[in-house]
């Protein structure tokens, strides 16, 4: 998932992320985000927090794309990989399929977040957006180790998962 003109960060500080062997590729390809340094270190402390949860431990070297693009990008990329012709709030494309225990592979995968629709859902929700943002990071990794919300158990399951990952951020339960 790269774009020609994406911004790229790869001077992040020190994390969890990269003591685990995690190189976070992150790109702001399209629409209004927050500045560069700010979606780094948001992207840092959410993923820092999914591994401190599951307890990962790292393979020789693991990576992980996020990339922030706008509602026209990621609509297009939901009714490719999904057939639903309209834009959504996060995509994720993981490298490997199942469930992750601890180990990481080589490649978590690409998770995709759409300006448009992140901004509105947090208006409408009456959050920050940075709040947002973390949470749909939390939300879009933890679909690339494997967990999913297609039955009602599932369901659960991975909001538990996102409620105490957050609570970790102090950030508060975006389900209540």
């Amino acid at each position: 998932m790269k774009a020609a003109k994406a911004r790229r960060d790869s001077s992040a500080p020190e994390s969890l992320a990269k003591e685990a062997g995690i190189a976070i590729d992150l790109a702001v390809e399209a629409g209004q985000w927050p500045p560069e340094p700010e979606l780094s270190q948001l992207t840092r402390r959410a993923v820092d927090a999914v591994l401190a949860e599951i307890r990962a431990s790292g393979a020789a070297h693991s990576e992980l794309s996020l990339v922030f693009t706008d509602d026209a990008h990621i609509r297009t990329l939901n009714a490719g990989w999904r057939g639903k012709d309209k834009p959504t709030n996060v995509l994720s494309f993981p490298a490997f399929p199942g469930r992750l225990h601890g180990q990481l592979p080589p490649m978590l995968g690409d998770v995709v977040l759409a300006a448009e629709t992140v901004a509105s859902e947090a208006e409408a929700e009456g959050k920050p957006v940075a709040d947002h943002i973390a949470h749909l990071i939390v939300h879009g990794v933890l679909h690339l180790i494997g967990y999913d919300h297609e039955t009602d158990v599932e369901a659960e399951e991975m909001e538990q998962m996102e409620r105490r990952v957050l609570a970790g951020l102090r950030i508060p339960d975006p389900y209540k």
